[in-house]
């Protein structure tokens, strides 16, 4: 090897050190935690005795449940046939008894208590027994049958190790129990660590993966729910050259071949819009945005949305599609549509609450928005905390109020429509109201859920919302709408009366899941910088 660093401690030449130290001497060093360097030493001990401590595969008959599950329907049918199992998963559980040990094996949704007793074992496969840890991986063969204690239990004949742990997992506090048994209490409960670490905090809190299980019922309830209403799934680019559809700042990069700037979408809208003037009447798409703001407990720079458009719709369509799709799907997922979501009580059954935005902000703010000038909103704005008011636009201003003092005590579903049409660069102007734009959230539990238009079709209108738009931008807006002359092309081609929504996907599953933060429900959220164990 040439090129490669050198170990600090026996001077061996790698390609990359840890700490300055090769693989060996990491491993053994005395400021390792003991039980680092114990299962080091165990992993050579495999290795000199000719055991794979990394073995390529085990083919299984049954996952642990699907074993329990089948002996209970075997059992009923005919009760004194012997049942064989090849089952596999992480040691939960050791407890050695010298001529015998008892284990629990756990995989990703079952448990199942293994025994061995070491003169059924092959001579290598007893040796194995005793260079295993908690946490290992391992496969064994053998006849299920039932404890004394009722416990139904694998009588291991072949014994596999699959992966050997060079660290212990965060499993809590170890004891020994006065029988021998290795068991462990607690779990990984630091946030911080469980979110950076987020392999180690699916494998020891089984509640974790349930919710991640749950999150993918609710995305597949989304899909089949559009699927039999005859939407169009499609994929539109998460490299744009232009960004837009939303109020946020991107993410730029810049390819070189090319010699462009690009930017992360910020939004599905404009293009699946554009599919749609190509007569792809029903489109929706499940994907990941990108906008490059705050972290906080309801917002991740990457989180995943869904939006869908129909032609030959409007808002009152997407008001009740939004409310069927929503129940439906959560109802099957959830088995409820009563949930529990940061310390509130949650009810979903329709048909939900519908307010005019401008009522619910004259409620709840003291502002007549349509009426007051800037200075009575910018005085408000400061009075709800606002300390940024003298910069903010009108409706900046006005998102400003209804964020801090309406949105908050929306806890039941409300349908909020009817928005201002300033701030509303892509939607349709209200019927009879122009200063109005035909436009509604769902607001649950105090967070926005939904965003959905009567779609603005008009380009000639579009062109003077652009315009505006880029005012704002050249103002100093970094949020505002870019001029988008490809997407006024389309326009021009002809966009049917559309309804358009989009949903935080996300945001769904932490009401689902009763989560109050969204890096809960996203398996890897975007976190600060920070010191790895």
């Amino acid at each position: 090897m040439t090129g490669g660093e050198l170990c600090a401690s026996c001077g061996a030449e790698v390609g990359r050190t840890r700490d300055g130290l090769c693989p060996e001497c990491w491993y053994s060093a005395p400021e390792r935690p003991k039980p680092v360097r114990d299962r080091f030493e165990k992993l050579r001990a495999l290795e000199a005795a000719g055991y794979e401590p990394f073995a390529y595969g085990f083919e299984v008959t049954d996952s642990l449940r699907g074993a329990r599950e089948r002996h209970q329907a075997q059992s009923t049918g005919a009760p004194d046939e012997e049942m064989r199992v090849r089952v596999a998963g992480r040691i939960l559980s050791l407890r050695d008894l010298g001529g015998s040990a008892f284990a629990h094996l756990g995989d990703r949704d079952g448990r199942l208590q293994v025994y061995f007793k070491r003169n059924v074992l092959s001579e290598r496969d007893a040796a194995l027994l005793d260079l295993l840890d908690l946490g290992d991986w391992i496969g064994v063969s053998g006849a299920l049958f039932t404890t004394r204690t009722g416990e139904l239990t694998v009588r291991v004949e072949e014994l596999v190790l699959l992966a050997k742990t060079l660290r212990p997992l965060p499993l809590g506090k170890e004891e020994v129990t006065g029988d021998g048994e290795r068991v462990v209490h607690g779990g990984f409960s630091d946030r911080e660590s469980r979110y950076r670490q987020r392999y180690a905090d699916l494998a020891v809190n089984p509640e974790v993966r349930r919710m991640f299980a749950l999150r993918t019922r609710i995305v597949s309830g989304l899909r089949a729910f559009l699927d039999a209403r005859g939407f169009l799934e499609v994929e539109t680019p998460i490299l744009q050259p232009l960004y837009g559809g939303a109020a946020a700042r991107p993410f730029t990069t810049h390819h070189h071949a090319l010699d462009t700037r690009l930017y992360l979408r910020i939004a599905d809208e404009l293009y699946l819009k554009r599919l749609l003037v190509g007569n792809l009447e029903r489109v929706y798409e499940i994907g990941k945005d990108f906008r490059n703001e705050s972290i906080d407990r309801t917002h991740n720079p990457e989180f995943t949305m869904l939006e869908l458009y129909q032609a030959l719709a409007d808002y009152r369509t997407m008001m009740e599609l939004t409310e069927e799709m929503v129940t439906t799907v959560l109802g099957e997922a959830c088995g409820t549509l009563r949930l529990s979501w940061e310390g509130r009580e949650v009810d979903l059954t329709p048909p939900w609450r519908r307010v005019p935005y401008r009522e619910l902000v004259l409620e709840e703010a003291g502002v007549d928005i349509a009426s007051a000038s800037d200075g009575e909103l910018r005085r408000a704005a400061r009075e709800a905390g606002r300390e940024d008011a003298a910069s903010l636009s009108r409706p900046a201003l006005v998102d400003a109020l209804f964020s801090a003092k309406v949105e908050p005590g929306l806890v039941a579903p409300t349908i909020v429509y009817d928005y201002p049409i300033e701030m509303s660069p892509f939607a349709k102007p209200k019927r009879g109201d122009p200063t109005l734009a035909e436009r509604f959230e769902v607001v649950v539990g105090g967070h926005e859920l939904v965003n959905a238009f009567s779609e603005l079709n008009d380009p000639v209108d579009q062109w003077r919302r652009f315009a505006e738009q880029a005012a704002r931008r050249e103002a100093g807006d970094e949020e505002a709408q870019g001029f988008d002359e490809d997407y006024l092309r389309a326009l021009e081609y002809g966009l049917p009366p559309t309804g358009g929504l989009g949903m935080g996907v996300d945001r769904l599953v932490m009401l689902a899941a009763g989560q109050d933060a969204i890096r809960e429900v996203i398996l890897y959220p975007i976190l600060r910088p920070g010191e790895e164990a």
